[in-house]
């Protein structure tokens, strides 16, 4: 089990914006007033309680074999709950989502590798690695949906819009960085949101380390293009995990590790969360080990 903290995440946000500042921080002398406002969170009341699931890669990665097919913005899904409340609760007076460090490791390009220029980035499931290894991550089962709001625009669904999602293992490490994940990519992906603004990812829970609450990263593109050239970013934030949720994961067998460290950060202690407590990032989830788990936050771009 291990109890130290992870590298560089104690280091804080100013080194983080530091070794992510050359592409990303610029977009907000750029996008102009016409540009899309800030990101916020509408996100839904959570139901209860939540008892509720190698090769490194670079922009020369061989073609994935054919998984999971990319959501297109070019359906037209009849709008589900989750939308119709998000649309409902999303008003002017909505508070932005904050802007949160991406991370040390990250692998857009802004801190060693670049995942998205990468063949095979763009899927919805991203439990197993792409490219030349197809190791699976292992842990309980966990389906993201994220609903993308425009709010200068009256809380019009962001159609084609585009969500990179990347997350640390049941055992708080991530691929591509720690110690012997240097050649998987798992847990990395691409979605382009669909005519209702929405996008799913599915995944595992992540695990915890210490240092920090159970989390996963997002950075939001304006388009698949500018996503899978590791373009331009609207947005990057977090998602924070429930701690009902997290209490039953981590009880379960392969989340040793992040049972002993989840008691050692709390929300109001978080580096990331601790200004507001999460209020704006923390998923509304639902479900089970057994059965899984779903996780839903709804931004405002």
């Amino acid at each position: 089990m291990n109890n130290s903290p992870h590298p560089d995440h104690d280091r804080g946000l100013e080194f983080d914006l530091g070794t992510m500042f050359t592409r990303r921080r610029t977009l907000g002398l750029m996008l102009g007033a016409g540009a899309i406002a800030g990101l916020a969170a509408c996100t839904p009341a959570p139901g209860g309680t939540a008892s509720t699931a190698g090769a490194t890669m670079a922009a020369t990665s061989a073609p994935a074999a054919a998984t999971t097919p990319a959501a297109t913005s070019s359906s037209t899904p009849v709008a589900t709950a989750q939308v119709t409340r998000a649309l409902a609760e999303c008003t002017a007076n909505t508070p932005d989502t904050p802007e949160e460090t991406g991370g040390p490791y990250p692998a857009d390009g802004s801190n060693g590798p670049d995942v998205l220029t990468a063949s095979g980035v763009v899927r919805r499931d991203i439990v197993a690695s792409f490219g030349s290894s197809t190791t699976r991550a292992e842990g309980v089962p966990l389906t993201v949906t994220l609903t993308l709001l425009d709010n200068a625009q009256g809380c019009k669904p962001l159609s084609g819009a585009a969500v990179y999602l990347w997350h640390a293992t049941r055992d708080g490490k991530y691929s591509l960085y720690d110690q012997g994940l240097e050649n998987e990519n798992f847990l990395r992906g691409v979605q382009e949101a669909d005519a209702n603004g929405q996008l799913t990812f599915t995944t595992i829970f992540p695990g915890a380390y210490n240092g920090r609450w159970p989390h996963m990263h997002f950075e939001v593109f304006e388009s698949m293009s500018n996503a899978t050239s590791a373009g331009q970013i609207l947005r990057t934030s977090q998602i924070a995990m429930t701690e009902a949720s997290c209490n039953e994961v981590y009880e379960s067998a392969g989340y040793e590790s992040s049972q002993q460290n989840f008691p050692n950060t709390t929300l109001a202690s978080d580096m990331v969360f601790g200004d507001d407590g999460g209020i704006h990032q923390l998923a509304s989830t639902t479900g089970s080990v057994a059965a899984g788990y779903t996780a839903a936050l709804n931004v405002i771009i």
